[in-house]
């Protein structure tokens, strides 16, 4: 009799629900796309998620902080989840996905079976263990966001894994042979102070900290920068095949850091610390890459990524982790500056030989040493988003991912920058109808930057300001010569990216959670600059005046609002911030009209 298979036919089919696979389901939902997104554990969020929590890195704070969707997530943490409790996080991060109508979600769902036909990819067949169900999806399109790219061995897609040799491509690495080393996973630990001394026993096979193991990695419990992510193994041996056994060290290590913690005496307060969490799912950093027409190198990420097909970016440092790990009696990684941002190409994110195969997160095609710096999940988050833009412009235009590079690469970078993502040195369209309106605004200061195209300040685009001043509850309006039609009106708030708005130190107010809690742990809040509370009014062709917006509890950096009509004049009326105090200057970006 064997085991139910349910069928679902959608046009896109994304694998891994992670951050960048979370990211690629929803910009595709969003733009019209019917999705399946197929994780194989039961919460969202991959490395970030309350089974492994790692908080979220990227480019770094400032005027290089990712926007666009992960921003959406981020300051909706800040509104909803104060105390950045994992709980919490979690709901968000499976609303964000589970809310959007066009996305089928296939938890506790691991992908086993592909079909084919030649180089296209049929369906995508998993084994859900909570329903013993076989779940199908047939889809035109497929994206493996699965981080150990699980679909490469399915469909016979091209992948590396391991370090290339210095002379590949010329990289400037210890590697003079190639080899199949990576680097490791961590099962991390969470550790919590409180004002009673508690006690830790632990298990007979924790591994006791020696002076010789711990000199390089002793743990520094009054920096909030502490999370122990130097409990790493596995880079030594096979990052897929080899996990579970890991894993069963990784625990071992664990439990002996915080023996360490507890009871050697060399930790200041080690007797009011206790252990709150332990991941017994290790967090993975590298295992396969799947191999685009483009692989992009060292040497690329160092000289900033000058590509036309940019579709994101990076700036984490080149921060590679020794494959011996923990074990290593040395700097457990190399840490080497990159240009901040880093443009990376559309031609990493899709296969060389798999005609309908896009990828996304740790997965894409760079060789080791570039991937040491484009594998921090914010970074993923912006590559996620991209694939997911272009699925819907594949599917609109009937195009494979190849296609969408040839024939529609602008039109993407132009969605992207539509709403809300970032990229270096490139500016929005600006559509005819905002250049040539009348724009005025009572009170308001350098309102011409209302539509530059530019919806952040970032040292690419030079010194100069990109936002403008606005009086609340007085208007910016657009004046048309003659009523004119109009489908959508773009508004970009200030975020404040640099969190400087925000309580606690730099960690704290640059991560959406935290590592260890401490009594005085912030609570956390919106950022004060953005825009709380707004309308927009527009008078119509008949001269009737219309509110087509009003928003009392805005959460978003980035809006658009669709309309339909012709309009004589548009206004945009901002009211109040998230600062308590009243403000005498609203700071905005963009408000432009098509």
């Amino acid at each position: 009799m064997g085991f139910t298979t349910i069928e679902h036919n959608v046009d896109f089919c994304v694998v891994g629900g992670g951050l960048a696979g979370m990211c690629a389901a929803i910009a595709a939902a969003r733009g019209g796309s019917k999705v399946a997104l197929m994780q194989d554990r039961p919460v969202l969020g991959g490395n970030a998620s309350s089974e492994i929590r790692m908080w979220v890195c990227g480019c770094g704070d400032g005027d290089c902080k990712e926007t666009g969707i992960i921003e959406e997530i981020t300051l909706a943490s800040f509104y909803r989840n104060p105390d950045k409790i994992y709980a919490i996080w979690d709901g968000l991060l499976f609303e964000k996905v589970k809310m959007e109508p066009n996305i089928t979600l296939l938890l506790n769902c691991s992908a086993c079976q592909c079909e084919m036909d030649g180089s296209r990819i049929v369906s995508v067949t998993g084994w859900q263990t909570t329903t013993q169900r076989w779940q199908k999806v047939n889809a035109s399109r497929f994206a493996d966001c699965s981080g150990d790219s699980v679909l490469a061995p399915l469909t016979g897609a091209s992948f590396r894994v391991g370090r290339e040799a210095r002379d590949e491509f010329g990289e400037k690495t210890s590697q003079e042979t190639a080899d199949r080393q990576t680097m490791g996973m961590s099962c991390l630990i969470q550790m919590r102070k409180s004002e009673r001394i508690t006690k830790f026993i632990p298990p007979e096979w924790a591994v006791k900290m020696t002076p010789e193991v711990i000199k390089y990695r002793k743990p520094n419990m009054a920096e909030s920068t502490e999370n122990f992510w130097y409990l790493e193994l596995g880079g030594n041996r096979d990052s897929i095949g080899d996990t579970e056994e890991v894993r069963d060290e990784l625990l071992a290590l664990a439990y002996g850091m915080v023996d360490y913690i507890k009871n050697s005496g060399e930790v200041d307060d080690g007797d009011h610390w206790c252990l709150d969490f332990l991941g017994f799912l290790p967090g993975k950093r590298e295992s396969r890459r799947m191999m685009g027409p483009y692989i992009m190198t060292q040497g690329d990420v160092l000289s900033g990524g000058k590509f036309a097909d940019v579709v994101a970016y990076g700036g984490w440092p080149l921060d590679d982790h020794h494959p011996d790990g923990f074990y290593h009696l040395g700097n457990p990684n190399v840490w080497g500056d990159t240009p901040k941002p880093y443009g990376i190409p559309y031609r990493c994110l899709y296969s060389a030989n798999i005609d309908n195969l896009f990828f996304a997160g740790r997965n894409i095609s760079m060789t080791h040493a570039a991937m040491s710096s484009s594998r921090v999940m914010a970074t993923c988050a912006l590559l996620g988003e991209a694939v997911g833009c272009a699925a819907n412009i594949a599917r609109e235009y009937n195009l494979t991912p190849q296609g969408v590079h040839d024939e529609q690469i602008r039109l993407l970078q132009e969605r992207l920058m539509e709403n809300g993502c970032f990229l270096p040195g490139m500016s929005r369209t600006v559509s005819d109808t905002a250049k040539t309106a009348s724009l005025t605004a009572e009170g308001g200061e350098n309102i011409e930057n209302l539509r530059n195209g530019r919806d952040r300040n970032n040292h690419t685009y030079g010194d100069t300001e990109n936002g403008a001043d606005l009086v609340p509850g007085k208007a910016a309006e657009y004046t048309f010569a003659k009523p004119t039609e109009l489908t959508n009106i773009h508004l970009a708030f200030d975020s404040d990216l640099h969190r400087k708005t925000l309580p606690g130190d730099w960690c704290e107010r640059g991560h959406t959670m935290r590592a260890n809690v401490v009594p005085e742990s912030p609570t956390m809040h919106v950022p004060k600059t953005l825009v709380k509370s707004y309308r927009i009014e527009a008078v119509t062709e008949q001269g009737e005046n219309i509110c087509i917006a009003e928003e009392n509890l805005n959460l978003l950096q980035c809006v658009n609002h669709s309309v339909s009509g012709k309009f004589c004049s548009v206004q945009f009326i901002p009211l109040t911030t998230w600062n308590d105090e009243p403000t005498e200057k609203i700071h905005i970006f963009s408000f432009d009209v098509r």
